[in-house]
């Protein structure tokens, strides 16, 4: 029920992306496949933003990180779903639904997803990001996202958080807490954990496209990447000397 429960989450915000999140076009319409899409024309210039812009954009981000982030979060709800079980058979703590885990640490991905608004506002307000394709527009902007993420991926915060999301068990041992709110706090903290792990990798999207279909697929891709495979934290740094390659290219052509 809770793998059925995850999936269904993750397929949903999967399908309201496809359909354009309230954007007025399709994902697949705002997706293009290039190293440098400041450097692309906007198809479409006479369209207008929808009503209500900044809780759309809102409702989007959450989603997206929904979409991204709970795969990397399954494992973690999976086995406290096995303590509760198990604490139900041979204890008296009571445990709360793994659902208000995974409750929890969607939350601090909506903590992110305001601040990401917010900075989505501001950066098309000056004009630097496109307002209905959603991509960088500025060759410097896109320079300095991708710079930051590579040197973000090879620090040693990236690396302690990186610690935390890798290791579910041994998370849940020193930090689980009984009962809905400390189900609630545990998904929480260890929701921000993942933050810390991947903010840097999702403001990404500034540069590829807010809606690029392709750019989400690759980051999930890294993030579970990062989180599961044996060398995900040479992938991490590996992937760091690699947007900095990028970015200095950006800043090239």
């Amino acid at each position: 029920m809770v793998i059925a429960a995850l999936a269904l989450l993750v397929l949903l915000a999967w399908v309201y992306l496809w359909r354009g999140a309230g954007m007025g076009m399709s994902a697949p319409d705002m997706t293009v496949l290039t190293l440098f899409p400041h450097m692309q024309s906007e198809p479409m210039p006479g369209m207008v933003p929808p009503p209500y812009l900044w809780l759309v954009s809102l409702v989007m981000w959450w989603v997206m990180m929904i979409a991204m982030m709970t795969p990397g979060a399954a494992p973690l709800v999976l086995l406290y779903s096995r303590v509760q079980q198990h604490a139900a058979r041979t204890s008296t703590v009571r445990y709360a639904s793994p659902m208000m885990l995974a409750a929890g640490y969607l939350l601090a991905w909506l903590a992110f997803s305001l601040l990401a608004t917010g900075l989505q506002y501001a950066l098309q307000r000056m004009q630097l990001v496109s307002p209905m394709m959603l991509w960088s527009r500025n060759a410097w902007l896109s320079a300095a996202v991708l710079i930051s993420a590579g040197l973000y991926q090879l620090s040693p915060l990236k690396q302690a958080c990186l610690r935390q999301c890798r290791g579910p068990a041994d998370f849940l041992r020193r930090h689980s807490r009984p009962g809905t709110a400390g189900a609630l706090l545990t998904g929480l903290q260890h929701g921000t954990w993942c933050v810390g792990c991947c903010w840097a990798l999702m403001l990404l999207l500034f540069v590829g496209g807010l809606m690029n279909v392709v750019w989400i697929a690759l980051l999930t891709l890294l993030v579970l990447v990062e989180k599961f495979a044996p060398p995900g934290q040479w992938t991490a740094r590996l992937s760091g000397v690699v947007l900095i390659v990028w970015g200095m290219a950006t800043l090239a052509v």
